[in-house]
């Protein structure tokens, strides 16, 4: 078994590195033809002209998932909050099964959704059409919520009940007990599921693709519409060939980098919490 469960992890990691050799030997080349300081800091998108500057959909991709991310994520450990502490049980496993649900949702089923639900009432609530990266944000929020609840309430169950009945003792209530006593102690699975909370943001498609508006160009704010790093891979790669298709894959590659450097981010503010302790 030791020898199957070897084997397994080494394919597990085997996958990871054939998939980094693919982007890096197809989109590296293509960076240093079209120039890396025209390809990451060039505003303009024009294939036809031979003009492939990726900055919009960037600042869109990092605009879109910090928004995601700012209003979703306090939704979420709020609720794995209430889940782990505060939920009778015999509503948890219907709320715990509802989580689930929306987990297995398709995202292509998100999208119709904010497209039917979401981008109506925004194009009412601005004036002008919906289809904006606050929309795009709203429906990252959501879609964000189950991967962030399930890794954070995890995290807080495993606390040792040792720091709750600690609080306790020393005349804390039940709230401040959780708030700052168990919350705290779980900072590291709950910064956790904010990174995989982020990489499912930045990297979703469909339904970003179905409610940003597909515009090409530097956000000019909240209620205008723009293109992610993804959604331009996905719009324009079925019928993009030569250095068009390149670029499209150098564009992979910016967006395997960014969460590399995320994951990494993150992991050393990890370790510096933990030994902070």
């Amino acid at each position: 078994m030791k020898l199957v469960f070897l084997i397994a992890a080494c394919c597990s990691v085997l996958a990871v590195a054939l998939i980094c050799i693919f982007l890096f030997m197809n989109g590296v080349p293509a960076i240093f033809k079209i120039g890396p300081l025209k390809f990451l800091t060039g505003t303009v998108w024009k294939p036809g002209n031979n003009i492939f500057g990726i900055l919009p959909m960037i600042v869109g991709s990092i605009c879109v998932t910090g928004l995601a991310i700012l209003m979703g994520v306090p939704v979420a450990i709020l609720t794995s909050v209430f889940l782990s502490r505060y939920c009778p049980k015999k509503f948890y496993g219907i709320c715990k099964s509802g989580i689930n649900l929306m987990a297995g949702i398709p995202s292509i089923v998100y999208g119709f959704f904010g497209l039917v639900v979401i981008v109506p009432l925004m194009a009412q609530l601005t004036g002008k059409n919906g289809n904006t990266m606050l929309t795009a944000s709203i429906l990252l929020a959501v879609m964000i919520l189950p991967t962030v609840v399930g890794v954070t309430e995890s995290a807080i169950t495993s606390v040792p009940e040792s720091y709750y009945e600690a609080s306790l003792g020393l005349g804390a209530t039940h709230s401040q007990s959780v708030f700052f006593a168990v919350v705290p102690a779980a900072k590291s699975g709950i910064l956790a599921g904010i990174v995989l909370g982020i990489g499912r943001a930045i990297g979703e498609t469909m339904a970003v693709i179905m409610i940003a508006g597909n515009q090409p160009r530097m956000p000019k704010g909240i209620t205008e519409g723009l293109r992610t790093m993804t959604a331009n891979i996905v719009l324009e790669m079925g019928y993009a060939s030569g250095l068009h298709r390149e670029a499209l894959i150098a564009t992979g590659v910016v967006l395997f980098v960014f969460i590399l450097l995320i994951n990494l981010s993150v992991s050393m503010l990890n370790r510096r919490v933990h030994y902070g302790d």
